[in-house]
């Protein structure tokens, strides 16, 4: 079955428009599902929309609700807010291009496929996606999909385009209120070329196959050893995973980042050959 478009609609640049659909790039992974459970009778606790002072309600008697004021709503109805008119509804113009390195990693939220919907669509759609690439940049505009108003950007990706959303100013936390106690210390030049070394030999190509949810996992296995062993309690100890706590003694950070060089997996650095000892002269008889 084909993937349901997430928004089908136009990109526009000045008087060019180019039908477009986009897809979600992401999809969730593997979770473990709780439910809440009355545990004298073994069945699932069940939740029902009530009215103080009434008891529980009919869902079609339930509309949306602005408070304006402690207790006064203004109620509108799904019909009322699905007609408010905005054109980024149906249209994403490109209002400005920017270097990638321009937009902090902070702003970006969730990425999507962008494909021409329709053959007439791919001319034009190609000469964008080359026209980004060559000038390595990305194009910037506002979207409203699903009852909000997004930032977004466009850029090429292989031979679609990745629209990505984007945070708004007031959504994004400023960094120098957490990082302004910090010291701006230069660190002692030892221990930085060991800190690089060490980083040099775990480097590698970014392979998101390689890692996956180990809690997951022990979720699993938890919940598979629970139901063998009837219900009872299964709790095991953290154990010490040798980690320095909060109040011990401080680890020498240079011994440490040497250890770290000596552990399995690192490279060793090529042995230097000790110089030959002269054999020690005779004696004259």
């Amino acid at each position: 079955m084909a993937a349901r478009a997430y928004w089908q609609g136009q990109i526009r640049l000045a008087l060019v428009s180019i039908p477009v659909e986009i897809y979600s790039a992401t999809k969730s992974g593997a979770q473990i599902s709780f439910h809440q459970i009355h545990e004298p009778s073994g069945k699932r606790v069940k939740y029902e929309k009530v009215v103080p002072g009434m008891g529980p309600v009919d869902a079609d008697e339930i509309m949306k609700g602005f408070e304006f004021e402690k207790g006064s709503y203004v109620l509108l109805d799904q019909d009322e807010i699905d007609a408010v008119k905005l054109e980024s509804k149906k249209t994403l113009e490109l209002t400005q291009f920017v270097d990638a390195a321009d937009i902090d990693v902070l702003y970006y939220e969730k990425p999507y496929f962008v494909v021409p919907a329709d053959d007439l669509a791919e001319e034009a759609f190609i000469v964008l996606r080359e026209a980004l690439r060559r000038t390595k940049k990305v194009g910037l505009g506002q979207l409203a999909m699903r009852g909000r108003e997004y930032v977004v950007s466009l850029k090429p990706c292989g031979r679609g385009m990745i629209l990505e959303t984007l945070r708004y100013a007031d959504e994004v936390q400023k960094a120098q209120g957490y990082f302004r106690d910090i010291p701006d210390d230069k660190p002692d030049p030892e221990l930085l070329d060991l800190a690089e070394t060490l980083i040099a030999k775990k480097a590698g190509s970014f392979d998101p196959r390689e890692f996956h949810d180990r809690y997951v996992d022990a979720l699993k296995d938890l919940i598979e050893r629970k139901r063998k062993a009837k219900g009872g309690k299964i709790i095991e100890d953290a154990g010490d995973d040798g980690a320095p706590r909060r109040g011990s003694n401080v680890v020498d950070l240079m011994a440490a980042l040497k250890k770290s060089l000596e552990k399995p997996g690192a490279k060793a650095e090529p042995e230097k050959k000790a110089p030959a000892r002269k054999a020690p002269a005779r004696k004259r008889a």
